[in-house]
């Protein structure tokens, strides 16, 4: 058979979620409910964010940024998975897999890093409140959001690049409802340990340097915080973070888990889940969190239902 990228494999099955035919429309049902309610909140997000004026501040630049990245990470992994379901037919040709493992690998690192921008937003407003609009000005803002995605797109062709080189030569079984990193790796025939030694680099160096400086940021904030007179502005200031805060410990603490485990080609019984709640419900508690935690979103929200329906 003639190949491309040293492969003679020209598509792989997805293993995905076992169970009953009965079982997979239920799970096609509710897995679809997740994302058409993900597309909704983010673009809610988005579209107040833009229309309302009060709203045009770095804080929901960084936001509405954030917001359409939780669109588009689902988008790369559900619509195939959710086909799956639906159809049963759970191939996909190897340019499609690799097509697809690229963008899950450049907006994953892009996540890190809009996180992290937006922490140091919030050390800015609180810890120098007086210059936060003369540093944060709207050319910076632009500037950070441009760094931002280009650093994403550049790390995303960094870790997917070795799965364009491996050789696939035996099994195409991927025990995975998406093109993920190590389920792919494990079926290569070409040696790996080279690759796994890039990954876990790159893997500690992009996630834990992100939550090295949030971290940092958020010590600096807290201290400046408590440093407050009155405790309405303390409680005003910690309810500005609490919503970032949230979305850090719940994104960082699932790609620890399955990521930078000691051997992260070794797979558990867990990954699917975590994984699933990964792609799946995070994308969703996300644009819930900000805006049920957010008074000035509520607000901006009333008043754009005020104004439909006046």
């Amino acid at each position: 058979m003639a190949t491309n990228n040293k492969t003679s494999i020209d598509e792989f099955i997805l293993l995905g979620l076992p169970g009953s035919r009965e079982l997979q429309i239920l799970y096609f049902v509710v897995y679809l409910v997740i994302y058409l309610l993900t597309i909704l909140t983010n673009s809610m997000i988005i579209t107040v964010v833009t229309i309302d004026k009060q709203l045009h501040s770095p804080m929901y630049f960084f936001l509405c940024n954030f917001a359409f990245l939780e669109i588009w990470y689902p988008t790369v992994t559900v619509p195939k998975m959710l086909s799956s379901f639906l159809t049963g037919d759970k191939t996909i040709s190897h340019r499609g897999c690799l097509t697809q493992l690229y963008f899950f690998c450049f907006l994953g690192s892009m996540e890190y890093i809009l996180l992290t921008v937006m922490a140091f937003d919030r050390y800015i407003a609180i810890c120098y409140p007086l210059q936060y609009s003369t540093i944060m000005n709207s050319r910076l803002c632009k500037l950070v959001a441009i760094g931002s995605w280009t650093g994403g797109f550049l790390n995303g062709w960094a870790l997917s690049i070795p799965g364009f080189l491996f050789s696939f030569c035996e099994s195409n079984q991927i025990d995975h409802f998406f093109c993920d990193i190590m389920p792919l790796m494990k079926l290569a025939s070409s040696d790996t340990q080279g690759y796994v030694f890039i990954f876990i680099y790159n893997g500690w160096v992009l996630v834990l340097l992100p939550l090295l400086l949030i971290i940092i940021s958020y010590c600096y904030i807290i201290m400046t915080i408590l440093r407050l007179p009155s405790a309405a502005g303390r409680m005003k200031a910690f309810s500005t973070c609490v919503s970032h805060l949230t979305v850090v410990l719940i994104f960082f603490g699932t790609v620890i888990f399955f990521y930078l485990r000691f051997k992260p080609e070794q797979s558990y019984k867990a990954d699917k889940a975590v994984s699933l709640i990964f792609v799946t419900i995070t994308p969703l508690l996300n644009p819930l969190i900000y805006s049920l935690r957010n008074k000035e979103v509520i607000k901006a929200l009333r008043r754009s239902w005020s104004k439909v329906y006046s």
